[in-house]
Formats: C-alpha cells, sequence, structure tokens
C-alpha cells in the first residue's frame, strides 16, 4: 500500500475512535448548574442532593448550560408592586448587575475570608417551590466534617416581617454549590457559609441565598437580618 493511502487510512480510524469515545461519555453525568434554585425553579423533592437534575429534567450537555436556557424568565411585569418586595442592603454591600433575568438582584460582600455573594432570586407567579424544601436543598449543597447531613444541623427560623413570612435559614461546612471547575464538576470550598431567607411574595417566593467564606459572613450575619428585616411590599 502507497504510503499516503496509508497514513490517511489511520488519520480516518483515529478519527473515527474520537468520535465514538465522543458519543460514548453520554451527558448524564454533567454537573447541574452553580445556582440550585435558578437550575431548578419547580421545587423539587426535599431529598434531592446538590448536582442532581429534578426528575424528569432532559440530560444536560457537558458544558454548564446558563440559568436562561433551562427555565424561563419571569413574565414581564411581574414582580413588581404588590407582588414585589423590596429592602435595603448594607451600605458597603456592592450591587451588580444581575447575570440573569431570574435575579432580581446581587450584592458582592467584601469581608476577611474573601468576597461572598448574595443572590436573590424571583421566578416568576407560581413559581420556585416551597421555603423548606429550597431551604434543605441549600443545605445539601453542603458537607459536614463528621459526615452528619446538613439538613440535620442547618439553623432555621420563621418571622415575620409586617405582612411578610420568611424563613431564614444558615448553616456552614464545605460547600459545593458554588463555582465550578473545568469539565462543570463543583470546587468543594471549605470553611464556607450559607445565610438564606426565603420570603412570600404577592404571587410567588423570593430566595435570598448569601454564600461565601465563614469568616466573611459570620460578621454579616447582623447585616443579613436588617436587610431580611427590611423588606416591604413595592417595587
Amino acid at each position: 500500500m502507497p504510503y499516503e493511502n496509508m497514513r490517511s487510512g489511520l488519520a480516518c480510524a483515529l478519527l473515527c475512535a474520537a468520535l465514538l469515545a465522543a458519543c460514548g461519555s453520554g451527558s448524564d453525568s454533567a454537573e447541574i448548574g452553580p445556582e440550585d434554585p435558578e437550575a431548578n425553579a419547580g421545587g423539587g423533592p426535599a431529598g434531592q442532593q446538590a448536582g442532581e437534575l429534578p426528575a424528569g429534567h432532559p440530560p444536560l450537555s457537558a458544558a454548564p448550560p446558563s440559568a436562561d436556557s433551562l427555565i424561563a424568565p419571569p413574565p414581564p411585569g411581574t414582580g413588581t408592586g404588590e407582588t414585589g418586595l423590596v429592602w435595603d442592603a448594607p451600605a458597603d454591600w456592592i450591587s451588580e448587575t444581575p447575570s440573569s433575568s431570574m435575579r432580581r438582584a446581587q450584592y458582592q460582600v467584601p469581608g476577611p475570608g474573601g468576597d461572598g455573594e448574595l443572590v436573590i432570586f424571583y421566578f416568576g407567579p407560581g413559581q420556585g417551590g416551597d421555603a423548606m424544601s429550597n431551604a434543605v436543598r441549600w443545605a445539601n449543597q453542603f458537607a459536614q466534617p463528621d459526615g452528619q447531613a446538613s439538613a440535620d444541623v442547618m439553623k432555621n427560623e420563621e418571622i415575620r416581617v409586617g405582612d411578610v413570612p420568611v424563613l431564614l435559614t444558615e448553616v456552614t461546612g464545605t460547600y459545593s454549590g458554588g463555582m465550578t471547575m473545568m469539565g462543570g464538576q463543583s470546587a468543594n470550598l471549605e470553611n464556607h457559609m450559607l445565610l438564606g431567607a426565603v420570603a412570600q411574595g404577592g404571587d410567588a417566593n423570593w430566595f435570598f441565598k448569601l454564600t461565601g467564606p465563614a469568616a466573611t459572613l459570620e460578621p454579616q450575619r447582623d447585616a443579613f437580618r436588617g436587610m431580611i428585616e427590611s423588606l416591604r411590599r413595592g417595587g
């Protein structure tokens, strides 16, 4: 066989092998995106682990998808007026442009352990799931050093801010629900903390999820609660 034909045949064989390997890798193992409620606005079962797809969800591609590609944005005009919520953020928190249509606001929270991030989600009328299921889901994004389930050690408190029912939640541990590495796998961030709140809006729950190093969030606990206690209808 001429040398050129041998070289062409070998190249073709290598290309076919690469294509077969890519097809065989499948997409069922792909990690879900970094924000759990943003990627699963339907509420999901309370025991659902971080990174699991909701029941009936189609497989995702190997690259983490954007939130906008997973669920439809809230209908225009929803979450405003009597169905909206407004609040007073601490003066030293840095307001940022929301990175998706499901985020009503986001803030950078500076501190000695490194920056934390507060994201405020609103998914539209009837969307987002109930408060406790989301609190459990957030807790399940943390691992405890003694192997306990984070949902068993998280701290919850129900309050009312005016006529707005709110569930406050807190958990610490190794966080796997935040930034992702190459290939879509979640990074495990030790000594991290979540301060969360689920507030009942006029037509759907609003989700306040503050995550970051515990050294940063511990001193911000009172500031976070103060922001939640400033909630009022409108906007």
